[in-house]
């Protein structure tokens, strides 16, 4: 003090009325500066700012404040370079460079490079909050922290940037705005490198990372990552939602989950994806949509390592491990990992269908239903196979198709160890060990596991052939067959062998293919023990001992075992000899 003001001090230790008072007569040595004092005890605030019409006590005080509007900082660190409003600031800073702090702590021992930075950092352990909001009655350790949260009412913006003209409370929010525009993300996430425009956002994320939830809900005992979303979650709790919608009396715990929520009746998305155009009613469904563009999974599963988009995601995800079904069906008492496979579960028991299709009017109990079937209007295949560059409706058709180059079979039959591609192969296969056949054919009484085999049999009845080859105009009782028939007009063969790189054109064709290196004869004669690679070798073979000749000639009524072996003979009758010598040599 004596430093800072020698002429306050010696006139406080001369002056005799001083005694006479409990608290000190502050002196000054100018009329000039009594009179600046006096404006605290007054309230006078006789210097107004012309651009945001703040008032202030002093001349020099609006000169200071003045600086916010012209971006002036006069007082530059000659360390650092760094730059400042006012001189006092500077002289503050310049201790970062000394590492001077002098003011200690007695609670914490922690250090500060003023006594007021001490004085603020000791309300922590007292309590105490001495300045209190006129309007709402919430408390501040520090005088500018109440004056930044007046702001809220006042509505006062005064740092506005230069690029769109967007204002701010507080100078740093403007600062960490203005990367928007510079496209600058200072801060890097050692984790997963990725970048973000403050410290405060880097830290956020790294809690994706550490699993660190520091703020619980005394309530409940929940945890969130921040404090914003803890703040939301106890609103649950105090059953308080004071935003309401005046278009549907909806109402909402946050004024910014009430204005997206007023999108939907005004059809605003002022979000859009600078890579694919879709927009959106909020920044984070933009955000978790870019991933899908960025092929971005932060939230990790610790149990398999699978990545996830969302932590919502992952949350129903880990469900897979724990076989938590939290969601019951009234009606059946089955179980759901997600509410909204429920509802749509429960369409089922009461018959509601609300998603029509506007081309053929059929209808469906969910929008992704409806969706998928749209795709045959649309013939749209929004999903690719890398390898092969085949094209599906549904990423759960590419994921089943996918299995032919990865030879990948995940489900298994425990009676039998057989493999499948998908669980509901899978679940078909099951039916043959439990003998059941639901369903019977009317002309014949063959009996079938699945209802659509019993369709396809029902061809052979009718002689139906529905499906068409649009190369040779060869039509067939199945898609199936269809598609494996195409093949040899495309010459695909997407069925390779991994021991020799041979390739087929159906999966059956490779089995027994495998049978080749493998040494596998499955088939076996029960006369005289000998083994074949196929079903059908077996059969050939069997004709040996029944005398079976199933082959007639049309002209000679001559009979084969062989199919091959007919062909062979015709030729005696058509005189064909196809099989020419192409080392021709004169005999004589």
């Amino acid at each position: 003090m004596q430093i800072l003001f020698p002429t306050f001090h010696r006139q406080m230790k001369a002056s005799p009325a001083m005694k006479k008072h409990r608290h000190p007569v502050k002196s000054f040595t100018a009329q000039s500066d009594l009179e600046k004092h006096q404006r605290v005890h007054t309230g006078k605030k006789r210097y107004q700012c012309s651009k945001c019409k703040k008032c202030y006590t002093t001349r020099g005080t609006l000169r200071v404040h003045q600086r916010i509007h012209t971006g002036e900082k006069p007082h530059h660190c000659s360390d650092c370079g760094n730059s400042f409003t006012t001189r006092s600031h500077l002289k503050l800073h310049q201790l970062i460079h000394t590492g001077v702090k002098p003011y200690q702590c007695s609670d914490c021992k922690k250090s500060f490079t003023t006594q007021s930075y001490l004085k603020i950092h000791q309300r922590l352990h007292t309590g105490e909050k001495p300045y209190k909001c006129s309007d709402c009655g919430k408390s501040f350790t520090q005088q500018c922290n109440l004056q930044l949260h007046q702001r809220i009412h006042t509505g006062e913006k005064p740092y506005q940037c230069s690029d769109c003209g967007r204002s701010f409370t507080i100078e740093c929010n403007l600062k960490t705005h203005q990367l928007v525009h510079t496209g600058e993300k200072p801060y890097h996430c050692l984790d997963c490198k990725k970048t973000f425009t403050s410290q405060s956002n880097l830290k956020k994320h790294q809690r994706i990372h550490t699993g660190e939830k520091p703020y619980h809900c005394s309530d409940c005992g929940k945890s969130f990552t921040q404090q914003g979303y803890l703040k939301l979650h106890q609103l649950i709790h105090q059953g308080e939602k004071p935003n309401h919608c005046s278009d549907c009396n909806k109402s909402f715990t946050t004024q910014s989950y009430l204005k997206i929520h007023q999108r939907i009746h005004t059809g605003e998305k002022p979000y859009q994806c600078s890579d694919c155009e879709k927009s959106f009613t909020a920044l984070t469904n933009l955000q978790r949509h870019q991933r899908i563009h960025t092929g971005e999974k932060p939230y990790q599963c610790l149990d398999c390592g699978k990545s996830f988009t969302t932590q919502n995601c992952l949350k129903i995800h880990q469900r897979i491990h724990t076989g938590e079904k939290p969601y019951y069906c009234s009606t059946c008492k089955k179980c759901f990992i997600t509410h909204a496979n429920l509802i749509i579960h429960q369409r089922i028991h009461t018959g509601e269908t609300p998603y029509s299709c506007s081309t053929c009017e059929k209808c469906f109990i969910s929008q992704s239903h409806l969706k998928r079937h749209q795709r045959i209007h649309t013939g749209e295949k929004p999903y690719s196979c890398s390898k092969c560059e085949k094209s599906f409706t549904t990423n759960a058709n590419l994921i089943i198709h996918q299995h032919i180059h990865t030879g990948k079979k995940p489900y298994y039959c425990l009676k039998c160890k057989k493999s499948f591609t998908t669980q509901s192969y899978l679940k078909k296969h099951q039916l043959i060990h439990q003998g059941e056949k639901p369903y019977h054919c009317s002309d014949c009484g063959k009996s079938f596991s699945q209802k659509g085999n019993l369709q396809q049999h029902q061809r052979v009845h009718t002689g139906e052939k529905p499906y068409y080859c649009s190369t040779c105009k060869k039509s067939f009782s199945t898609n199936g067959h269809l598609k494996i028939h195409q093949r040899i007009h495309t010459g695909e063969k997407p069925h390779r062998c991994s021991d020799c790189g041979k390739s087929f054109s159906t999966q059956n064709c490779l089995k027994i293919h495998q049978r080749v290196h493998t040494g596998e004869k499955p088939y076996c004669c029960s006369t005289c023990k000998k083994c074949f690679t196929t079903h059908g070798s077996l059969k050939v073979h069997q004709r040996i001992h029944t005398g079976e000749k199933p082959y007639h000639c049309s002209d000679c009524e001559k009979s084969f075992a062989q199919l091959g072996s007919l062909q062979l003979h015709q030729h005696v009758h058509t005189g064909e000899k196809r099989h020419h010598c192409s080392d021709v040599k004169n005999l004589e």
